[in-house]
């Protein structure tokens, strides 16, 4: 028969659970905020400034944000390089972390220190910029996704993940025939599931979220992403100047706080979406890999 507990391990549990909560509450209420207050109307949010549960529903924001077609079809851009540029950043991750798990591979060292290297120091903005123009890439989709193909961090942790795998499965697929290609491709891939799954959402992530390399390398606004012409919108809202144009002249634009909120509820919602496809293999594959060196 279990004892009862005592009174110390009560309140701490107390303490706990009651910290906790207010520190979920904490992680939440920025959240809840911002959503509300892109469904507030205008004339509320001037005179409440602050508000969680609007009492004159209003989609003003949304309504100025998608009163151009230009949002639509720069949200399919979004999608097509994120989608495209997941896929790139995880098959050179793969192809470049597989071989540098072999210990036997002839200069390893010295590729793994430049890796190294690249975590530490880069070229800056400017010779980035150069090396795109004198690839050609500027104005097409290639200049966004080409320059991170392979991060250096990404890179390091997955080398790590595949090193943990028995040398004697490989072994055995190559005394049955198979490449190192087919080894990686039908074999080490498929057991490297959850940790490809949380590099996956960590590239997803970061292609959704760029708006800065379409800036400096894309000059045809029409294959901006979502994100570019978003900024665009808030900094019009506040009187900045921008790019006007792809918007309704007509239309009243709503107060600058109901658009910044609107512009954060698209630009995060659709990325959210995709996290609970990937939750189960995320939880598994988040340190996996990243204490054995």
């Amino acid at each position: 028969m279990i004892k009862d507990r005592s009174f110390g391990s009560r309140l701490f549990d107390a303490f706990n659970y009651t910290f906790l909560s207010l520190f979920a509450l904490a992680t939440v209420l920025p959240f809840i905020y911002v959503v509300a207050g892109s469904f507030t109307s205008p004339e509320e949010m001037i005179m409440k400034k602050f508000v969680l549960f609007p009492t004159q529903f209003s989609l003003a924001g949304y309504k100025y944000i998608f009163s151009s077609n230009i949002i639509l079809s720069s949200l399919g851009v979004t999608i097509f390089v994120t989608a495209a540029g997941t896929l790139i950043n995880l098959l050179f991750t793969c192809l470049m972390a597989y071989p540098l798990a072999r210990k036997d591979l002839d200069g390893r060292r010295p590729i793994l220190l430049m890796v190294i290297f690249s975590m530490l120091f880069s070229g800056g903005m400017i010779p980035t910029y150069l090396i795109v123009k004198e690839l050609g890439l500027l104005n097409s989709f290639w200049a966004l996704l080409l320059p991170g193909a392979i991060s250096a961090f990404n890179l390091i942790v997955l080398k790590n993940f595949f090193q943990q795998m028995p040398e004697g499965m490989e072994e055995a697929a190559k005394i049955d025939g198979c490449n190192d290609l087919r080894i990686l491709f039908q074999i080490v891939m498929p057991l490297s599931l959850p940790a490809i799954a949380t590099f996956a959402l960590f590239y997803a992530v970061g292609h959704w979220n760029s708006f800065f390399s379409a800036v400096l390398y894309i000059n045809d606004n029409r294959m901006w992403p979502v994100q570019v012409w978003l900024r665009q919108i808030v900094i019009l809202s506040q009187g900045g100047i921008g790019d006007s144009t792809a918007f309704d002249q007509t239309y009243i634009v709503p107060p600058a706080q109901i658009i910044k909120m609107a512009v954060i509820v698209i630009s995060t919602l659709p990325i959210l979406c995709v996290y609970p496809f990937l939750q189960k293999h995320f939880a598994k594959g988040a340190m996996i890999g990243s204490v054995k060196g």
